[in-house]
């Protein structure tokens, strides 16, 4: 009788290891997916540490169907992003930056350098563009007067080009 009780135990045991469980992942899980994806994993895995620490939900038709919608969200906010971006990279193409700086001494030279947060900075005042600092890639620091053309990643693989004229204050 004992051998029966802890067979059927094992068997069920066993059962519970091989049902995997399709849950919906509310964050990125290292090994099993990405936010938003919905993947097989084992029962328990699922019970004791997806669920209890909000990673991810069970894929109920309910769940499915929220999941398609915030897909469908994502993707229109996507395409938003990335016609603002192409939108900010035309407007840059026509406009000229102009800086005012100090010269440390003859010969041209600035006292100090222009910085990415200069520009961003005289773009948003003087054009009214709004661009992030860490956006704007200079090869070189600006130290000299003179025209300069800056490079910009806008994302989505879009750039943009910066007309920067520094002048003596």
């Amino acid at each position: 009788m004992k051998n029966a009780a802890l067979h059927a135990t094992e068997n069920r045991r066993n059962n519970e290891k091989e049902k995997p469980m399709k849950v919906i992942l509310q964050e990125d899980v290292k090994g099993k997916g990405k936010k938003g994806q919905l993947v097989d994993v084992a029962d328990g895995y699922a019970r004791n540490y997806l669920l209890p620490r909000k990673l991810a939900v069970t894929a109920t038709q309910e769940n499915m169907v929220v999941m398609k919608q915030q897909e469908k969200a994502r993707l229109k906010k996507l395409e938003i992003d990335r016609a603002a971006a192409l939108e900010i990279a035309e407007k840059l193409q026509s406009v000229l930056v102009k800086i005012p700086a100090r010269s440390g001494s003859a010969g041209g030279k600035l006292f100090g350098a222009i910085t990415s947060k200069e520009i961003a900075d005289a773009l948003l005042e003087q054009h009214g563009i709004e661009l992030e600092k860490n956006k704007i890639v200079q090869e070189e620091h600006i130290k000299a007067f003179g025209s300069y053309e800056i490079k910009c990643k806008l994302g989505f693989e879009i750039t943009g080009t910066i007309n920067v004229l520094v002048i003596e204050s």
